[in-house]
């Protein structure tokens, strides 16, 4: 018998070679239909794996994570098979599952695949998996690996199995299907009831241009008909809030292929919005004891090889910059932080000046490729909310809270009520690719996740997920569609204190090392307002909006009256502007509602003469008519309901 640690906690004895399958039935039938992945001691295992020994087992279905993944991930081994139905004498070389869905990267050769072929794709998908075909994992020697493979004449798959430690290699078969494959599938493929293909791409092998151009097969897939009828719906919904095709209406920003890709542009209205978020920031960091400073766009290389930047990300930078004379090199700056440990280098610092905490909105340069560009949520050059802040090992717990708490406090003001928060931490496996020590690694996983405890955070533990140089709190936001995004961050770093030599004085008078403490609760203004502007679909809170206000005179013989009313609502600090097109006043309304502009007040004769306004919402339609100081405490009470104090 083994003793197994249930998803609830509780321990029971099983059989040994009992399966995560039985353990599901043992709980309930119903669980035992849905179950559809598991783990066990932590590690990935099929359904109907024998377990032999005492262990925790964590079982999932489609509406987890991991379910989903094991989902897609065997999905995308029907999708190989069907293709290679219609292509015999294709090439597969991976298909992993992503966050909607998965896809598969083959060569076809000379063939190709449209989107015209995509119905007889998923009709012969749905047939081969209504066969109830079990995914089997079977291991086989390297060399019988390789053999297999090359008898196939596929140099990826070789090139896959040249790269793995030598020892056994694991296949998964199902029908008459065989794949290179680590394993994480679901029982058997009749649980999958509905496909679709979404779109059909090339992709370099291994993602280097020097490669060969494979085609690159998405697709998304559910275990009920109803679940994709309702994710199309919901992609439709995206389109509409596609914050590029918002930007574009709303005249937010723009991009221009002479400035050079992902260099946004921001237009009058978006300058304006981003600032107002900016002031909303500063006027907190202000509140709780930040000073703004400010540091070039550039700067020598040798910072960042200090700072470790170059090394871990010397490839996503710009290329250096020479001076014409001296033999100098300088760097478009990839990170706002060593910049700051040389503002805390300034002068000298006591236990008592600290903690000294330094915020800028910093521009930041990284060299994405051209293929992963997108709107504002993937560019070239982008502005972080950034702060440091420099404080005793003593202030750490309570600086670090205090952070959380700004942090909360913008998302409240911003509408994003649903958040999980994340705390990325090393991957022990693979402790390379951090730098520091490891005492002070712990020391920092450690007080992250006893300030998130004591805030009360919801919050998961991701391995692998930390900065080179620190873990890290990350934000995961849902947006009104559902959609998770990852948005503020807060770390902190033993690490780059002791690479830049920074020191203070203690109470003992000696010198020791400050503990930094790395923010931005925004993440970056771009990839901020992106998500802002699909979370809302441009109906931004009141307070935060480009126009409050939009005047509709009702013909020019208003004009006078038109300018009162403008003047009023800006002498109240209300946003305002006129309609005084020659246009119907249906057709001003109709384009009002197409801005988004949250209030129209059209004035016409009664007005004028009572002194009035006649008020509409975006949205909602006509309010009635309000006197100006009744429109005016109007606006002032809604921006009110909505704005959080700090």
């Amino acid at each position: 018998m083994i003793n197994i640690t249930l998803p609830d906690g509780s321990v029971k004895e099983f059989e040994k070679n009992s399966t995560a399958i039985d353990v599901a039935k043992s709980i309930s039938e119903g669980l035992a239909r849905n179950v559809i992945s598991a783990s066990f001691n932590g590690a990935t295992v099929e359904t109907t794996t024998p377990l032999t020994t005492d262990g925790s087992l964590v079982l999932y279905t489609f509406n987890d994570a991991e379910g989903k993944k094991a989902f897609w991930h065997s999905s995308a081994h029907v999708l190989a098979q069907t293709i290679l139905e219609f292509h015999p004498t294709a090439k597969l070389t991976i298909g992993p599952a992503i966050d909607n869905g998965f896809y598969y990267d083959i060569d076809l050769g000379n063939e190709m695949i449209s989107e015209k072929d995509f119905p007889k794709i998923e009709k012969r998908f749905l047939e081969l998996a209504r066969g109830k075909h079990e995914f089997t994992m079977r291991s086989v020697s390297k060399a019988d690996a390789l053999s297999l493979y090359k008898g196939e004449n596929n140099p990826y798959k070789v090139e896959l199995i040249e790269g793995l430690i030598d020892g056994d290699i694991t296949f998964c078969d199902h029908d008459n299907f065989t794949d290179l494959c680590r394993g994480g599938h679901i029982p058997n493929t009749g649980l999958i009831k509905a496909i679709k293909i979404m779109n059909v791409a090339g992709a370099y092998w291994r993602g280097d241009e020097k490669n060969n151009q494979l085609t690159r097969i998405y697709g998304i897939s559910f275990p009920k008909q109803k679940l994709l009828t309702e994710y199309l719906e919901l992609l439709e919904e995206a389109k509409k809030r596609d914050h590029r095709k918002l930007g574009k209406e709303l005249e937010l920003f723009t991009f221009s292929q002479k400035v050079g890709q992902g260099l946004p542009l921001w237009l009058p209205k978006g300058a304006a919005l981003r600032s107002r978020l900016e002031d909303f920031l500063k006027d907190a960091q202000k509140k709780a004891g930040y000073e703004m400073v400010m540091t070039p766009h550039i700067g020598q290389k040798e910072l960042y090889v200090t700072s470790g930047h170059y090394a871990k990300y010397g490839e996503d930078s710009f290329q250096p910059i020479t001076t014409p004379k001296d033999d100098e090199e300088f760097l478009l700056k990839p990170m706002n932080c060593p910049h700051h440990c040389e503002v805390y280098n300034f002068k000298p610092y006591s236990y008592k000046d600290l903690p000294k905490r330094f915020a800028e909105f910093g521009t930041v340069y990284r060299y994405e490729q051209s293929g992963e560009l997108h709107g504002l949520t993937r560019v070239r050059g982008f502005t972080q909310d950034d702060a440091h802040i420099f404080c005793t090992p003593d202030q750490l717990d309570q600086e670090f809270k205090n952070v959380i708490d700004l942090v909360l406090y913008v998302f409240g003001s911003l509408g994003f009520e649903d958040f999980t928060a994340q705390v990325s931490i090393r991957d022990m496996d693979n402790l390379e690719k951090y730098i520091g020590d490891p005492d002070t690694w712990d020391k920092a996983e450690n007080a992250i996740i006893s300030a998130a405890t004591d805030k009360g955070l919801n919050f998961v533990i991701e391995e692998g997920e930390a900065a080179f140089y620190g873990p890290k709190l990350d934000f995961m936001v849902k947006d009104a569609l559902g959609r998770s995004w990852q948005l503020g961050t807060i770390q902190v770093d033993y690490t780059l204190p002791e690479r830049f030599d920074l020191t203070y004085k203690g109470s003992d008078n000696q010198l020791h090392r400050p503990v930094m403490i790395h923010r931005a609760p925004f993440g970056s203004m771009e990839r901020f307002i992106a998500v802002l502007l699909e979370h809302t679909g441009g109906n931004f809170p009141l307070w935060l909006t480009p126009e409050q206000v939009i005047v509709l005179p009702i013909s020019e013989k208003y004009q006078k009256y038109t300018e009162k009313v403008l003047h009023l609502l800006e002498n109240s600090e209300i946003r305002a502007l006129v309609d005084n097109r020659s246009e119907k006043t249906g057709r001003k309304i109709r384009d009002a509602e197409v801005s988004k502009i949250p209030f129209m007040v059209i004035v016409g004769e009664k007005e004028e003469k009572e002194g009035t306004v006649s008020v509409r919402k975006h949205g909602e339609g006509d309010l009635g008519t309000f006197t100006i100081d009744e429109f005016i405490s109007l606006i002032e009470e809604e921006i009110k309901k909505i704005k959080v104090e700090f």
